[in-house]
């Protein structure tokens, strides 16, 4: 699990910092500003990697704090999503950046109903908690922020159940429309297949993905039976694109996203090279889509399946390259330290999670919007 969970997270930086000098651009027009993301481009040749990749590493640190504990996993990212909205990152999503602000209003956090110290064996992947939106700090929006931070718990957790749990209280923190959490789900299990399978049968997911999401999720299922389809007959991810009619890129929209993300995954299982570079050049929303699979196909190659001259690319502080391997090394030990006679209210990781600190965060965001600004302005000018 450990070369898993570092290629999840180190994959999501490096595709999140690629992609990022790309966001916004159609595909035409990256092509002719930025040429091929074979490359660091956002500040020289360096990278630096975007909410994609920071969320990640929240939701990492708040699962090694809460354990098994879904409703203590969503009291300690909702934390860290009030402190993260404080520190003024730059290009956050707007349906998180007001849930942000709900929680600092005190609105109510999502709840598992299951009962924290039950084993869990009544559950189905289908059971779903009451929803209520009423006084809920999520916004009903289909965005594509709790579908860039899923893949984590594929690569982290092995009881399928549990991993349903998290991904539902992780994207009803910021997210209540349930395309968002369909969405999610759906990076989750690409994720947990990714790590797991001995070898990638898209077919067996895709009937495991329609099990799991039920009938309300029909829209989407009906979006990735097509990109399995057009995987196994050859169409390259741009193409499938096209078909989406969005050959000019991808949007935030996680119907959109989702698909893009899985045909990609599917056409490279176990080249992170190719599987990135190719979502990047779709255009659009290329951090984060890029992050997403990179995040996916991260799971099955680990660090050393990732090129190193991307992963040293990434000058970034205090989530350095360094600190983010010390984080995953952390989540594994904390997964893989849980002795299953325990009841999952008490199995908790006493390890000292990693930490940043706020004040470091601040001047870094401060210098990261100051190139962001630099980027909005070079792309008045030509070429168009």
């Amino acid at each position: 699990m450990t070369d898993s969970i570092i290629g999840c997270v180190l994959g999501t930086a490096v595709g999140d910092s690629l992609g990022l000098p790309y966001e916004g651009l159609s595909r035409g027009r990256a092509r002719r500003m930025l040429g091929t993301p074979s490359r660091h481009r956002f500040f020289f040749t360096r990278g630096m990697i975007s909410d994609d990749t920071e969320h990640t590493c929240m939701v990492a640190q708040s699962l090694i704090e809460s354990g098994n504990d879904v409703n203590e996993f969503a009291r300690r990212f909702a934390k860290r999503i009030r402190w993260w909205m404080l520190a003024f990152p730059a290009g956050v999503g707007k349906a998180t950046a007001l849930s942000g602000m709900r929680l600092w209003l005190g609105a109510k956090l999502p709840y598992d109903p299951i009962d924290p110290e039950h084993d869990g064996t009544d559950a189905s992947p289908q059971r779903d908690a009451t929803r209520s939106t009423k006084g809920s700090c999520g916004v009903f929006s289909a965005g594509n922020g709790p579908a860039m931070r899923a893949a984590i718990f594929g690569a982290a957790i092995d009881d399928l159940e549990l991993m349903l749990r998290f991904v539902r209280v992780s994207t009803r923190l910021t997210h209540s429309d349930p395309k968002a959490e369909y969405g999610a789900i759906v990076i989750a299990l690409a994720a947990y297949e990714s790590r797991t399978a001995t070898k990638i049968d898209a077919n067996q997911w895709l009937r495991n993905v329609v099990e799991t999401l039920g009938n309300d999720a029909e829209e989407l299922c009906t979006l990735l039976t097509h990109a399995v389809q057009s995987v196994a007959s050859g169409e390259s991810t741009s193409q499938f694109a096209e078909s989406m009619n969005l050959a000019n890129g991808i949007t935030g929209y996680t119907y959109h996203t989702v698909p893009a993300a899985i045909h990609a995954w599917l056409s490279n299982p176990e080249d992170f090279r190719i599987a990135v570079t190719t979502m990047i050049e779709c255009g659009g929303d290329a951090d984060t889509t890029a992050a997403i699979v990179g995040g996916i196909v991260g799971c099955r190659v680990g660090c050393e399946g990732i090129p190193k001259e991307w992963i040293d690319g990434i000058s970034d502080w205090p989530r350095s390259v360094r600190w983010m391997t010390n984080l995953a090394e952390t989540l594994s030990s904390a997964r893989s330290e849980r002795e299953p006679s325990l009841p999952r209210s008490v199995k908790r990781s006493h390890r000292i999670v990693p930490r940043v600190n706020p004040l470091a965060i601040l001047v870094r965001n401060l210098a990261f919007l100051l190139i962001v600004l630099f980027h909005g302005f070079r792309r008045l000018a030509p070429p168009y």
